[in-house]
């Protein structure tokens, strides 16, 4: 059973968004399923500081020892801070997904946004848990 922490907002490719003490700016990462889902990450491409995503833009890819998978912003925004750890340990992902395992900072275009992505329960009803 996946850990699906019920204060966070969910994407149907398995992304999660994650609030911070700036509310214009949300952390992002992949869910606890989906790092169970890929096995060992073994490297992550992440964007640069000030690169701008649409809703759903591909940001980065995410490889592992089954598979690469393409990681999708979940909402439209600014990188304004990448998480220098996965450079030396991209496995933290798999040890604490929604913990040290943050992918991107996301300025948010409109935050108000947020509010179209998956709850928990309904995230957890889409992986069928």
């Amino acid at each position: 059973m996946s850990n699906i922490p019920a204060d966070l907002r969910y994407t149907a490719e398995h992304e999660y968004v994650k609030t911070t003490s700036d509310p214009a700016v949300v952390a992002v990462g992949i869910t606890d399923f989906a790092q169970g889902e890929l096995g060992d990450v073994v490297f992550v491409e992440l964007p640069k500081l000030g690169a701008r995503f649409g809703k759903m833009d591909v940001f980065g890819t995410i490889e592992a020892v089954k598979a690469v998978s393409e990681l999708f912003s979940p909402l439209a925004g600014e990188v304004v801070a990448v998480n220098p750890a996965l450079d030396s340990d991209p496995a933290v992902i798999n040890r604490d997904p929604y913990g040290d395992g943050w992918m991107i900072k996301l300025k948010l275009s409109d935050p108000k946004e947020a509010a179209e992505l998956l709850s928990a329960a309904d995230y957890q009803k889409k992986i069928g848990q």
